[in-house]
Parts: C-alpha cells; structure tokens; sequence
C-alpha cells in the first residue's frame, strides 16, 4: 500500500492508480496515509465531465497543474465548514478551494504564480473574484434552475430508486441555489439581467485572455484552474443554453482555452461532442482511440499505469497515447475561414 511521497515515487515521477472493486476499504485505509492528498469532492457525473461544480473542477485542475499527488474521495461529506471540496493532509482538513491552495503552497513548496509580478498577481486576484463572486451564481443559475431537467440526467446515482432521488436532490439543489442567489443580492433580478451580467463576464475574460495561451501569459497561473473550472461548466454542462452558445461561437477563443487545458491536463477526459473545430490534425488522429475518466487514486500528469501496472510514458506535454498536445487548437484565421463557409 502506498502511505508517503517517496513510497508512491517512481523513478521521479508519480503513481496513478485506477478504481477497483475494493477501492472503498483501500481508500478507507489510506485516509490515514502519511503526507498524501486527500480530496474530498462530488461524485463524478455520468456525462464524463470530471464535476458539475467548479470549485471542484478548479480544485483537482490546480492539483494537476502543480503535478502534485492526490487521492480522491468521492464520499460526499462535506468539510466541517459545510464546504466541498476540501482535502486532508497528514490528518488536517482543510476547506475552501483559496485555504487549500494556501495551505499546499506553505506545505509543499509549490507555487503557480511565482512568475507573475506584484500588478500580476493583483489583477489575478481580481478576475479570480470576479468568477467566484459573480460570474459563478449566473452559471449556478443556468445550471441548477434553467436548465435543470438537463442536469439531473448527468448527476450520477445509482440503485432501484436512482432516478427519484436525483430529482429529489436536483429540486433541493434548486430551491438552494435560488435561495442563496436571493440572499447574495444577484437572484433579484431578471432572468435577462442576470445573463446580461453573465456575458459581460464572459467578454471580460474573453477580452483579458485574447490571444494569450492562459489568462496572464504563455504559462499557466493558479487563475486558470479558477476560470477553467467555470468555463468549462459552459463548455461540456450546460447544452443549448446561452452561455454555451456564447463561449462556441462569438468567444471562440474561450472554447480554444478550454480545450488547451483539458488536453493537457485532463488527457483521459474525452466528450462525444468533440467539435473537430478545435482539433489540429495530430489531435484528432489521437482523439479517435482514448480511455475513459478515471476516478484515480494517487494521479500524476508525468506518468500513469495500465490495468497490469505496466508503466505508460507521459509528460506534461504529452497525452496518453504519446502524442503531442498542440498550445493552440485553430488559430482565428482558420476560425473565421469556417464561418465564411457555413
């Protein structure tokens, strides 16, 4: 069983491990390991999109992109704050996705923004507020009250009274949702004012990123996990509604962000609406065979593991099959060449 860093080290990289069917007790056990991760989110949804909540979307994100080892615990209980997601690290539970980052920073020594100066770091901050404070209670909306017949088909539960109690736990959810945008002051508008306020955010980051790779450069930055795990509620939850029409079609270059992110480093989460728009033709050579979204165990982006624990080269750059993963999906030339042809 692996308990620490350097007994799930493997030649300088780290050990993922797939779900089996004693996953409940060995994850049991390893609730008390030494110096691991362990995060506590929702379970995965049946649409094979890794959650339907951002925070925990952004949580796992960043613990990809800052290559540090985790372990996920999909038991639904929430933090003694009454918050998901949140981890636990050498028995202390920490809640709330800017604690936790602050906590693993001081702990483990990582840090995604050490490239970004003082005027940086303040307009990071600020664009992390705006998504979090703002532009998340629009999508909530979206989400949980508009579009929630589409959702409770991709919440995941099983068992003889399954579909009941998904429509029991989505109208709960709604009447929360409702009730606390009331509360935050946002739920007393309209419904057109409330996505008036949605696609001002959305130009906002749209118009902040541009044509930079992430939003404040060529490397990434911890307010990409952050805008990442918003947009891609847009981007792979939300199917017909406003905000998803928007990112894929006036805000191309949202969706191209989105897409950049996921194949670098989500390389297992594939979705069947794929649109080939956003794919070089390396990429879509790759995209024709791919693994399933894993509930993984201990994961790394520098290395994983097949079923008979054979070792599968993968670097940051690379995907699962081997193949390169391109820094930009289309360039808005070929983009406008579609249009023109449609």
């Amino acid at each position: 069983m692996l308990h620490s860093k350097t007994k799930c080290k493997t030649a300088g990289t780290w050990r993922s491990q797939h779900t089996n069917p004693n996953a409940t007790a060995l994850l049991r056990q390893e609730l008390d390991s030494k110096d691991a991760i362990i995060l506590h989110q929702f379970s995965r949804p049946s649409n094979g999109v890794p959650s339907l909540s951002p925070f925990c979307l952004k949580m796992e994100t960043y613990l990809r992109m800052a290559d540090l080892p985790y372990q996920n615990y999909f038991d639904g209980k929430l933090s003694p704050q009454g918050k998901m997601p949140w981890i636990e690290y050498n028995h202390k539970k920490v809640s709330g996705t800017e604690f936790i980052i602050d906590f693993l920073e001081e702990k483990l020594g990582v840090n995604l923004n050490k490239h970004l100066g003082p005027h940086e770091r303040a307009v990071s901050r600020a664009v992390t507020k705006m998504v979090e404070e703002h532009f998340y209670w629009t999508l909530a909306y979206c989400q949980w009250v508009e579009n929630l017949h589409e959702t409770q088909k991709m919440v995941s539960l099983f068992g003889p009274f399954s579909d009941l109690l998904k429509w029991i736990l989505c109208h709960l959810t709604k009447g929360i949702v409702k009730r606390e945008m009331y509360g935050h002051g946002i739920g007393r508008f309209s419904e057109e004012e409330m996505y008036t306020l949605m696609e001002k955010d959305m130009r906002t980051l749209a118009g902040l990123l541009g044509d930079k790779k992430y939003i404040m450069g060529p490397n990434v930055s911890t307010v990409d996990a952050t805008v990442f795990g918003h947009l891609a509620q847009a981007m792979w939850t939300l199917p017909g509604t406003r905000p998803e029409r928007l990112i894929k079609g006036e805000l191309i270059n949202l969706a191209m962000y989105c897409e950049r992110i996921r194949r670098k480093f989500w390389p297992e989460w594939h979705h069947d609406d794929d649109n080939t728009l956003y794919e070089s033709e390396e990429s879509s050579e790759a995209s024709k065979t791919y693994s399933p979204l894993q509930d993984f165990s201990f994961y790394s982006r520098t290395e994983t593991f097949d079923e008979e624990g054979n070792s599968i080269s993968q670097t940051p750059d690379t995907d699962y099959t081997g193949h390169s993963l391109f820094d930009s999906d289309v360039d808005m030339d070929e983009y406008r060449d579609h249009e023109q042809c449609k």
